[in-house]
């Protein structure tokens, strides 16, 4: 048995029984219309349980926030209440589960917008990707994304106050606490990374005023809902959807000290050599040093994700690169994932065709070992 794997661990008021979390994972498979939780849902993250934590799958906090089909929110009563389910079947199978908060920005299409209007962002530059649309037939296909408009200063009080609201939501559903996104070329990642924000205000320019939108958002959702139950995930040097940035050490340096001012539960940091969901072969080799760095520079617990096998986690914690090993696919695929590891079982593969929607194929009915 892996043995740091399975010491406990304290994290913000909760005891984690073992070190193996599961990753936030988005699976486009929200009940409509509404994009709201179905109780297939709830039986998905009920069977992943066995998690020291479970991080569910990114939760857009207003429709503005929506960039992909089918993916869930937590911005309406409805919404609330079909999370409750969820977080009651993982509670009743003994878990612990937070809920990441998620606005998207630019990487959207006006399909999702209010009004169909175009996606925003920091600044109104191309981006260098793709999002997953429902067609005029009702199936999910990848559709270029449109170039987007800049963020007003009015609207970005706004997107603050709607991440206080969502992480309000969240707890008022059952969560034991919020993750907020800020990493994989979403909104606050935008903001952070000068290739993407090109502004000239309060909100661009120097690394402090870039991660000033960040700071924002996680002083208004510690001030609702407590530190303690309050985690943030960076993707640092990360190039999903065009993601860059010019001083790196000293951007992101300046972010996890600034996190330092208040107790969060933990930081979440994604390794550079996963981008979206395939492997990087081509990132940066200033990587493991500024990992160090940061981890040096944080005061708390630090999860780690990207790309882990059991044996790697064990050894990241071994060296001391992190506290908790975040996993993503091993997980979709294989719902007892921490027993499979503590007894040295083999792993289920996943089916990379049912990532993203359809039905109970490759979402519910990985087997669990005998």
């Amino acid at each position: 048995m892996p043995q740091h794997l399975f010491q406990p661990i304290a994290l913000g008021p909760y005891t984690l029984p073992h070190r193996v979390a599961m990753a936030p994972l988005t699976r486009s498979r929200a009940g409509q219309p509404g994009d709201v939780p179905t109780a297939m849902n709830a039986e998905y993250y009920r069977q992943r349980a066995s998690a020291a934590l479970i991080i569910t799958e990114a939760t857009q906090i207003s429709r503005q926030g929506q960039g992909y089909a089918w993916t869930p929110g937590i911005y309406n009563a409805e919404q609330v209440q079909a999370w409750r389910a969820v977080s009651a079947q993982v509670h009743e199978s003994g878990g612990l589960i937070f809920m990441q908060l998620w606005h998207v920005g630019r990487v959207s299409h006006p399909s999702f917008q209010p009004d169909n209007a175009r996606p925003v962002a920091p600044s109104a530059l191309p981006v260098p990707g793709k999002t997953f649309i429902v067609d005029a037939d009702g199936n999910g296909v990848w559709s270029d994304v449109p170039v987007p408009r800049a963020l007003q200063a009015p609207e970005i009080t706004d997107i603050i106050d709607d991440y206080r609201r969502a992480a309000r939501n969240a707890l008022d559903a059952g969560m034991d606490g919020v993750e907020i996104h800020a990493g994989n070329g979403y909104l606050l990642d935008q903001f952070i990374n000068s290739n993407s924000n090109q502004r000239e205000d309060a909100y661009g320019g120097s690394l402090e005023n870039r991660a000033r939108l960040l700071l924002e958002v996680v002083a208004a959702v510690v001030d609702e809902v407590g530190a303690e139950r309050v985690g943030v995930r960076l993707t640092p040097m990360g190039r999903f959807m065009g993601m860059g940035d010019e001083t790196p050490q000293a951007t992101f340096g300046y972010i996890v000290r600034s996190l330092n001012q208040w107790t969060l539960a933990y930081l979440h940091l994604v390794e550079p050599a996963v981008v979206g969901t395939v492997k990087d072969e081509h990132f940066d080799p200033r990587w493991d040093e500024i990992i160090g760095q940061l981890r040096a520079a944080w005061n708390g617990v630090l999860m780690i994700a990207g790309g882990y096998d059991p044996e790697t986690a064990e050894q990241a914690l071994i060296d001391g690169r992190a506290d908790i090993i975040a996993f993503g696919r091993a997980f979709l695929a294989n719902p007892d994932l921490p027993r499979r590891i503590r007894d040295g079982l083999p792993l289920n593969t996943p089916d990379p065709s049912t990532f993203f929607g359809g039905d109970q194929r490759g979402y519910v009915d990985y087997p669990t070992h005998s």
